[in-house]
């Protein structure tokens, strides 16, 4: 296992609360995606390089960046398989849990961020607060994890424009090319481009999903061109949980087990928080909004849309046929089938045009935190030093070069169906998405051992998670019985070792990933009482203050917004 550039770290990198980070060669602002990054998270040598990300993500971009990030083909298509394998009472089950578990994941992750906001991410505070080698396997888990959830959005572009133009006309190859380059480019101009262009592209998403809420309301009272008022009606017929693989009792619980699996695909991307805070304006405010936030999103994006969804879908429905066979001849979406046992005409080729947008906007930010991932941790010297350098626009070019390769294997759809290679993708993306999961809540366990140790006061945080630390342990233990058990249906009749393999390859490799760390630096572990839960805060608290003063020196010169409270009361929760 091979670690390049990597500096020594030994004990002693953790072991003074009251390090002088004026006589470190640290980086400064924005270096290496964040300031007063220790030497045990391998600043490089030469801070004068091409190495540094810029600050170009406001508020709203980053608050933006979170929701739409969430919300793609988990929720807009992958629901639909849910339905149709489970019925709509599983899936609202399964949505509510796993939003849940998501929330305490979010809540653990914005104490340590509200606390030392560090550019380096999940895979930098894995290793100040618990290994090294944790953060070296959380960091390549992460990656891996977007450099297939890139070209699996891809493929599912080329899924929903074949609700328009079937495969046999125009091959998938051309629409995924055209997609790939528009995002290359996007992320190639540059951070504040970058922001700005996802921003618009995810209001889009928030309005669209907010009229899909509503219009889903309307059909289930009745409201659409049939006049068929269904409410509950398909809760009762043909029933709110449906069996699967086996009879009764049992055949309902694995039905609902196995929308957990689909409700956890859903969900990935919301924690992409943070990894964005290398460059956030005033990262120390801006993360824990956005991630207490969280909670009422989960609310009213994916359990309020699941819940009308049942109501207005029957899952045993041949519309949602997709869903469980090899086929995308059918609409892409549950909600477009909605639309059409409705009667509306007009509505579903629009919606699958929101839709596309939905994916190309998903495309793009996974392709953003694939370049930030590999590039963090090539500036910690767990990867080639050449992924950190960056052009003069903060744009690390080598890194979101290497992670476009990856893209192509979006081509997979020309020689195989799009459908099938959908399901492999969603089986890789949702494995690497627990364990990202798992390691972040293992890494608050141990940053509040840390903490504790080393009497710091919880009042002194700047956010605490509502749970503490009991819901760490809660959502840990939840996590890892939904990794063991996610391919639960390979075992039942004849073994699908395609599906094995996709669902399962992951945990060893991340195994590997951790013990051969250990094994080539034989590193040991981060103890409580010498953990650093100090280094560079100084440096953030200074520059939290001089951005807050001059905000309020903008604000004093243009008068203050009176206009402010209403989206602070009635809107900012939502957006």
């Amino acid at each position: 296992m091979a670690i390049w550039n990597r500096k020594s770290t030994g004990s002693s990198d953790h072991s003074s609360p009251q390090r002088d980070t004026e006589k470190q060669p640290y980086a400064d602002e924005g270096q290496l995606g964040g300031p007063g990054v220790p030497p045990g998270e391998g600043v490089l040598e030469d801070p004068k390089s091409h190495e540094q990300l810029h600050r170009g993500l406001k508020a709203r971009h980053i608050t933006m960046i979170a929701i739409g990030g969430a919300i793609g083909t988990g929720l807009i298509i992958g629901t639909g398989a849910g339905l149709a394998r489970a019925g709509p009472g599983s899936i609202l089950i399964a949505y509510t849990i796993v939003g849940f578990l998501v929330f305490l994941v979010m809540s653990g992750l914005g104490e340590m961020a509200a606390w030392l906001p560090l550019g380096s991410g999940f895979s930098g505070y894995a290793t100040r607060f618990c290994d090294p080698a944790l953060g070296f396997a959380l960091g390549y888990t992460y990656w891996f994890k977007y450099i297939i959830v890139t070209p699996n959005q891809l493929t599912a572009a080329a899924l929903v424009i074949q609700f328009w133009v079937p495969r046999d006309k125009v091959n998938p190859g051309v629409f995924i090319a055209v997609f790939l380059v528009v995002i290359v480019c996007i992320n190639y101009f540059g951070v504040k481009f970058f922001g700005e262009f996802e921003f618009w592209l995810s209001s889009l998403k928030v309005l669209v999903i907010v009229g899909l809420i509503i219009l889903s309301l309307v059909l289930a009272l009745g409201g659409g061109p049939n006049g068929d008022r269904t409410g509950f009606r398909y809760w009762r017929d043909p029933g709110a949980f449906k069996e699967y693989l086996d009879t009764g009792a049992l055949g309902r619980f694995l039905g609902l087990w196995s929308s957990m699996i689909t409700a956890v695909f859903a969900y990935l991307g919301t924690e992409l928080v943070g990894v964005t805070v290398g460059e956030a304006q005033n990262p120390r405010k801006t993360v824990p909004r956005a991630i207490k936030l969280t909670f009422y999103r989960i609310l009213f994006f994916y359990v309020l849309s699941v819940l009308l969804l049942g109501m207005i879908v029957p899952y045993d429905s041949p519309e949602l046929a997709f869903a469980t066979k090899a086929s995308s001849s059918a609409a892409a979406s549950p909600f477009v089938v909605a639309i059409q046992l409705a009667g509306i005409d007009v509505l579903p080729g629009f919606l699958n045009g929101c839709i596309l947008l939905f994916v190309f906007s998903a495309a793009n930010s996974d392709l953003y935190i694939a370049s930030r991932t590999i590039y963090g941790l090539a500036s910690q010297g767990k990867a080639p030093r050449i992924l950190a350098r960056t052009d003069k626009r903060g744009v690390p070019v080598y890194s979101l070069g290497l992670s476009t390769l990856f893209c192509l294997l979006a081509f997979m759809n020309v020689a195989d169906d799009s459908r099938s290679v959908f399901l492999y993708f969603v089986n890789l993306v949702t494995v690497f998405g627990l364990l990202t999961w798992i390691s972040i809540l293992v890494t608050h366990i141990y940053f509040v051992r840390a903490r504790v140790a080393q009497n710091v006061p919880r009042e002194s945080l700047a956010y605490i998670a509502p749970f503490r630390v009991w819901g760490s342990y809660g959502a840990l233990f939840f996590c890892i019985l939904i990794c063991l058990t996610k391919n639960y249906n390979v075992f039942v009749g004849t073994f699908a070792y395609k599906d094995f393999v996709t669902g399962y390859i992951g945990i060893p490799l991340y195994l590997i990933m951790i013990a051969g760390y250990k094994l080539w630096t034989k590193e040991p572990g981060v103890k409580p009482e010498t953990a650093d839960l100090w280094t560079g805060k100084d440096v953030i608290d200074r520059e939290e203050q001089e951005f807050l003063a001059r905000k309020a020196e903008k604000q004093a010169l243009k008068g203050k917004n009176k206009g402010g409270w209403f989206y602070r009361t009635f809107i900012g929760w939502l957006f």
